[in-house]
C-alpha cells in the first residue's frame, strides 16, 4: 500500500467505530480553559518542589542532595500530571458526522465515555454561554435534545458554541 493511499484512508475513517458510508463533518475539542485548574495545581507542585531546593542551595545546607532529588521528583510528578491532563483534553472531542453527533469524553489515560445521538432523533439544539469568562474566551455548552424526551446530550465547554450549534442544525436539516 502506497503512502498516498494510507493517508487517504486515514482521512476517510478518522474514528475507530466509524460506520460505512459515514462522513465526518466536524471534529471539535473542548476549549483549553478546561485545563486551568490543573495548571494552577501544577504551579503549586512547582512551588512545593522549589522551596526546599531554594533553601538548601542558598544556605549550602548538608541536605542539598535530598533537595535536588525532591525537586527532580516534583518535576517528574508535574510532567506526568500535566501530560495526563493534556491526554484527557486532546482525546475528548465532539464529532458531527452525516448520521450522528458523538461526545467522546476521555478521563486520564484509560477512562473513556462515549455518548451519541442519531441525527433523526434530534429535536432541538441550544447553546448557553454563562459568565464573563465564557463570554470573553468564547466557550459555552451546547445542549442537544432528543425527540424521545430522554436526557439531553451536553457538549460542555465547547469552543464557539454558536458555530457548533449551527453546524449541527445544518446537518440535521440536510438529512431530514
Amino acid at each position: 500500500m502506497s503512502k498516498l493511499t494510507k493517508q487517504k484512508k486515514s482521512r476517510e475513517r478518522p474514528l475507530k467505530d466509524q460506520k460505512e458510508g459515514e462522513v465526518i463533518i466536524l471534529v471539535e475539542h473542548k476549549h483549553p480553559v478546561v485545563m486551568r485548574k490543573q495548571l494552577v495545581y501544577g504551579m503549586l507542585i512547582i512551588l512545593v518542589a522549589l522551596l526546599p531546593w531554594a533553601f538548601a542551595t542558598a544556605n549550602s545546607y548538608s541536605w542539598i542532595n535530598y533537595a535536588n532529588w525532591f525537586l527532580l521528583g516534583g518535576i517528574l510528578i508535574l510532567t506526568f500530571y500535566w501530560f495526563r491532563t493534556w491526554v484527557g483534553w486532546y482525546y475528548s472531542v465532539y464529532v458531527i458526522s452525516s448520521t450522528r453527533v458523538m461526545v467522546v469524553n476521555q478521563e486520564g489515560f484509560f477512562g473513556r465515555e462515549v455518548n451519541e445521538i442519531s441525527l433523526d432523533n434530534i429535536q432541538s439544539v441550544n447553546y448557553k454561554i454563562k459568565g464573563a469568562q465564557a463570554s470573553i474566551l468564547g466557550y459555552g455548552d451546547v445542549i442537544v435534545e432528543t425527540l424521545s424526551g430522554g436526557k439531553p446530550i451536553r457538549l460542555k465547554k465547547a469552543r464557539k458554541p454558536a458555530k457548533l450549534q449551527q453546524a449541527i442544525i445544518e446537518v440535521v436539516h440536510r438529512t431530514s
